[in-house]
């Protein structure tokens, strides 16, 4: 159960009762403070654990909006243009890298989710973020070669991170290249 908008000492958040024992706080992406409390808790309780938790809050909201301010807005001309472009390199690099790891795949699909840069269903379908074209090929191809490694192994066991490492021994460097830049496309 939602309450109402709070404010204590300059920090507006929103409470949220459940069923819990501990409460907790998040930033939403748009930067408001939501906090999960217990149902009984009193507001008091809430109020002093926000205060306690003020520097992380502020120092969070800031980096946020950083983050927002450096973030590059795709104009519909470059999503026509990225997709198009995603056509044609996904099938190729994917083509490329399953025949060095042994594996065949499916159909491709071109999406554009919120959350995933790629996905492997079991029946062998990859699908791929378009807004991977935006970033360096390293990172599309690492990418790549993920959703291939699932053609092997379909969870994130350290089976699965041995047929990655052995196609691209490099791949953590690559992959903390990639949550650096997905924070940069919205």
């Amino acid at each position: 159960m939602a309450e109402r908008i709070r404010k204590c000492n300059g920090i507006s958040y929103e409470i949220i009762r459940a069923k819990r024992k501990t409460i907790a706080v998040q930033i939403s992406k748009e930067g408001m403070v939501i906090v999960k409390a217990p149902e009984r808790m009193p507001v008091f309780m809430i109020e002093d654990f926000v205060m306690k938790h003020r520097e992380w809050i502020l120092k969070h909201q800031e980096k946020l909006e950083q983050m927002r301010e450096s973030a590059h807005v795709i104009t519909d001309a470059e999503r026509k243009q990225g997709i198009k472009k995603a056509h044609v390199i996904f099938p190729q690099r994917a083509a490329f890298f399953a025949e060095r790891m042994g594996v065949s795949y499916g159909r491709i699909t071109i999406r554009e989710q919120k959350t995933r840069w790629g996905s492997c269903s079991a029946a062998g379908n990859l699908n791929f973020n378009w807004k991977l074209v935006l970033m360096p090929e390293e990172v599309l191809d690492y990418v790549v070669v993920h959703e291939l490694a699932h053609r092997r192994v379909m969870d994130h066991s350290a089976a699965f991170w041995k047929i990655v490492e052995k196609e691209m021994p490099d791949f953590q460097r690559r992959r903390k290249l990639l949550r650096k830049y997905e924070k940069m496309f919205i």
